[in-house]
């Protein structure tokens, strides 16, 4: 399986970044605008040369996230129902609910 390309200031092979790097920070975005891995909106703000745009409330059975520990892809519509991953089990960090506006609409 080829894990897809996670692009950013990551920290280590489970996507954490400058930004979140805790235990639980372990996904990795693919952004709607350029199709895109990045660990976090700092991270693609600093690096991707384009503003963000959020993934249309149409697309929540695309596949955007991906699990630092594992390398499953989640659909956003996984990832929002879920609290970590559904193949692995790694927990997500629950603070990512506070900016998820920023990542996909509702």
């Amino acid at each position: 399986m080829t894990v897809p390309r996670v692009l950013g200031s990551t920290v280590d092979d489970q996507t954490r970044c400058t930004h979140y790097r805790t235990a639980l920070d372990v996904v990795a975005i693919r952004f709607w605008c350029c199709q895109e891995y990045y660990p976090c909106h700092l991270c693609h703000a600093e690096s991707a040369g384009h503003p963000a745009v959020p993934w249309p409330a149409a697309e929540r059975d695309a596949a955007a996230v991906l699990c630092g520990v594992c390398a499953h892809e989640l659909t956003v519509r996984e990832y929002r129902d879920a609290d970590g991953c559904p193949r692995c089990g790694a927990r997500f960090n629950p603070g990512c609910r506070l900016h998820a506006s920023l990542y996909f609409e509702d």
